[in-house]
């Protein structure tokens, strides 16, 4: 099913919730970043000379949740999950300048790399850090073994070669609104997405399912257990060994609010019948009616609510040397959040999370669990 949302409509303040760091809290997170990676830097002269720390560092993880603490407590007020029905919320004021982090890499292989490498990972590295301080005043940080190497920040860049796909390293085409990583019961409650780059302003669109107008008729088919959502492309294969679990695409969380799973590229519409795809379809065009686009400028965020709002991206021309559009995303769960208590039975295709900040899997495996892990390469949703 593909989508022709408006590439021009606009995210007003009046219509999508608004916050701001004050100018002391955004220094404050960029400080603390800056003394826990001099502090690695100078442990690892002594104990690990001429190896690059990452994100993943043991050492580093415990910086953060040792120090997280002692950030402004406005740092996790101005994180809160966003609290109107748009389901999202933009954060302003976090300082940062274009000329510090150097050109767009080309793909995420590259930004990775370029993070690691002592010579010019000073800038990204500790922008990382910021966005991990960030993700774990908001809640939980994770990465996805099978996306972007397990990393806990991902950088959403345009790849040359990948202009028309249904992912984040597309641009020419028009990346259709979805639930992130809607195929799997550990999906983020959060997106956190960050902006470095965005000269062009390239929209991210969001379109929340507390706005939308369905019939009691429509909204009853809807939230019966009906098609399978799949792994999306940049998941590789090896899904197919897995038995698809039926979904409902809308349904009441337990405090009786409506949620939503919807990613229509990577659902079987064809296998419905067709008044179940008359509902999707209007569905459909019901999100495309209250869609909102934040054309994100260097130093704001946008918060999605995961279980709320879609999001995807309007197409733009990527140039491909140094100046394009360049996002930073972390997955957040929040442990108070309850979904369907039935997501506990689903198989998740095989798909394991990295979660360094907690104990385990909703469903009680261990988070070092590892299935066959497929990279997503440079093919991924933003």
């Amino acid at each position: 099913m593909k989508s022709v949302l408006s590439e021009h409509k606009t995210l007003h303040p009046d219509t999508v919730e608004r916050r701001e760091f004050s100018a002391a809290a955004g220094a404050a997170v960029r400080e603390l970043a800056r003394e826990i990676c001099t502090t690695l830097d100078a442990c690892a002269q002594v104990t690990m000379p001429d190896t690059a720390r990452t994100l993943t560092d043991p050492a580093l993880l415990e910086q953060i949740d040792a120090r997280v603490g002692e950030l402004p407590a406005e740092i996790r007020a101005t994180l809160r999950p966003p609290a109107t029905s748009a389901g999202a919320t933009i954060v302003g004021r976090l300082p940062l300048t274009d000329a510090e982090f150097g050109p767009t890499p080309p793909s995420w292989r590259e930004a990775a790399s370029w993070s690691g490498d002592p010579a010019r990972r000073a800038s990204s590295f500790e922008f990382d850090v910021v966005m991990l301080l960030l993700a774990r005043s908001a809640g939980e940080p994770f990465g996805w073994h099978g996306q972007q190497g397990g990393r806990l920040v991902n950088n959403i860049v345009p790849a040359a070669g990948h202009e028309n796909e249904q992912s984040g390293a597309s641009s020419k085409t028009l990346l259709s609104p979805h639930t992130e990583d809607a195929f799997h019961p550990a999906r983020a409650h959060l997106l956190m997405l960050a902006c470095l780059r965005n000269p062009e302003l390239v929209g991210t669109t969001v379109s929340s399912v507390r706005r939308v107008e369905l019939s009691a008729a429509e909204r009853a088919l809807l939230r019966e257990p009906t098609l399978p959502i799949l792994p999306d492309v940049s998941y590789g294969t090896g899904h197919e060994n897995y038995s698809p679990t039926p979904l409902p695409t809308l349904w009441h969380n337990p405090d009786d609010a409506e949620t939503l799973r919807y990613d229509p590229a990577y659902t079987p519409l064809d296998d419905a019948d067709p008044e179940f795809r008359a509902a999707y379809a209007r569905l459909t065009a019901e999100l495309e009616r209250v869609c909102v686009t934040a054309a994100l400028t260097p130093g704001e965020l946008l918060l999605v609510d995961n279980d709320v709002a879609v999001h995807g991206r309007v197409p733009f021309t990527a140039r491909y040397d140094g100046t394009d559009r360049w996002l930073k995303r972390v997955n957040i769960r929040l442990p108070q959040r309850r979904r369907r208590s039935e997501e506990a039975y689903e198989n998740g295709y095989g798909q394991t999370i990295v979660s360094p900040f907690r104990g385990g899997l909703p469903t009680g495996r261990s988070s070092t669990e590892r299935v066959a892990a497929h990279d997503r390469g440079p093919v991924e949703h933003p």
